[in-house]
């Protein structure tokens, strides 16, 4: 398989891909190639990468109620009832619809977190059943993720239940410190997620400082368990909303320890400025990480849904280019480098915080998993929301996409030519 007259992401001129035997085999310079795809200029990079999602809340919006007050805890409590009525099936039925929207729109690797405060663990069992059944479609990480904590769970038992979830199989281990009882709980249930992470070989990924208070400082014993256990970028630390209220004085102190600690970022800008400040009057915070500061630091950063359809956020269509334009709206990312640059934020940085590297990026020798784009350039795919007009894995077609036609009428019939 070639095709011809390939934008690349990161090199100048076109570009003709060979694909064998499912990798990819060599990159050239333009040329035409009888029997080819010529794409005529259109842009191909590596798939999206969704690093942050809840599948297994996924499409409950509504359910048993709306989140009429849009704060993180009536969703939690929303979430508490939901979680009643969990059957394999009700999960495997919602989670594999919302991947089936997030395949048809580019994205080939995903991260969930899994709720795993149910004695039962039906979200886990249903989400690994899953992720053997979508395997050649999508990879899936599952986080260990307890929801409503290691300690402060009734009885204390949140600890045994990520365990289990590990032992069956969760590949990366969740926390939410910031939802403990007392500081106290929440710097234990740090030091007990990363001692788990150790003992299993897992990734670590927290839901940290998730909360409008400047108070909520977990980021800084994420970043120091990261540090002094030479875990580096094995650790995510997601939301950190909390970071938008801090004083410049901490900030300063923290970036150095962010720097040696070496850690990821997921920020989740659709939900983030969706769920913060609700307690506020005005100005009213937008509440999302110092997203610009922690990249200027040198830090890997990348954006997530959270969630599609839930208690917590009552849209969503798993489009990451929407997802990309919201946040470097809210992030003053918005100069022309700048949002050019943004682009890594949904696929080479998600690449690192997955650890996925070894496999993905249009290079000779790795899979061949790719997408087309509407766009000639990232600025583009960025500016217009290019569709994804085909998604390929292993040099197969996944997915294709034909795009919309518009005609306006004025004086006379006048396509409208979204190209310029």
């Amino acid at each position: 398989m070639i095709i011809t007259h390939t934008a690349l992401p990161k090199r100048e001129g076109l570009w003709n891909i060979h694909i064998e035997d499912g990798k990819f085999a060599k990159i050239e310079e333009a040329k035409a190639v009888e029997g080819a795809i010529d794409v005529k200029g259109k842009l191909v990079s590596a798939p999206f990468i969704e690093p942050h999602v809840h599948l297994d809340t996924t499409l409950t919006a509504g359910e048993p109620k709306w989140n009429e007050s849009g704060t993180l805890f009536e969703g939690i409590a929303t979430w508490a009832e939901r979680k009643k009525s969990l059957t394999i099936e009700d999960v495997k039925q919602r989670a594999t619809k919302a991947l089936r929207w997030q395949i048809a729109q580019g994205i080939q690797h995903v991260r969930t977190h899994v709720d795993v405060c149910d004695p039962s663990l039906t979200a886990m069992k249903a989400l690994l059943e899953v992720k053997e059944e979508m395997k050649d479609y999508v990879d899936i990480q599952l986080v260990a993720f307890p929801q409503e904590g290691y300690l402060s769970y009734p009885n204390g038992n949140g600890t045994e239940l990520v365990e289990e979830a590990l032992k069956m199989g969760a590949d990366v281990v969740g926390g939410i410190p910031h939802f403990e009882f007392t500081r106290e709980y929440g710097v234990e249930s740090m030091k007990i997620a990363f001692d788990l992470a150790e003992k299993y070989d897992r990734l670590v990924d927290i839901h940290c400082d998730e909360i409008d208070d400047e108070q909520s400082r977990f980021i800084e014993v994420v970043a120091l368990e990261a540090y002094k256990r030479g875990l580096g970028n094995k650790v995510t630390a997601s939301h950190t909303t909390a970071m938008h209220s801090y004083n410049g004085a901490y900030v300063s102190k923290l970036m150095k320890l962010l720097g040696l600690s070496n850690i990821n970022f997921v920020a989740n800008p659709l939900v983030n400025t969706h769920l913060q400040g609700r307690f506020d009057d005005y100005p009213k915070r937008r509440g999302i990480t110092r997203v610009k500061e922690l990249k200027e630091a040198g830090l890997n950063v990348c954006f997530g849904h959270d969630d599609i359809f839930d208690p917590w956020y009552p849209l969503g269509t798993g489009n990451m280019l929407q997802v990309l334009h919201m946040g470097i709206h809210v992030t003053h990312l918005m100069g022309y480098h700048q949002i050019v640059d943004a682009f890594d934020f949904i696929t080479d940085n998600s690449a690192i915080t997955l650890d996925i590297q070894d496999r993905y990026g249009i290079e000779v020798g790795k899979p061949a998993n790719f997408i087309i784009l509407n766009a000639t350039n990232r600025y583009d795919a960025i500016r217009k929301q290019a569709e994804v007009l085909a998604s390929y894995r292993n040099g197969k077609k996944l997915a294709e996409t034909k795009p919309k036609e518009t005609s306006v009428y004025l004086n006379e019939a006048i396509e409208i030519d979204f190209e310029r």
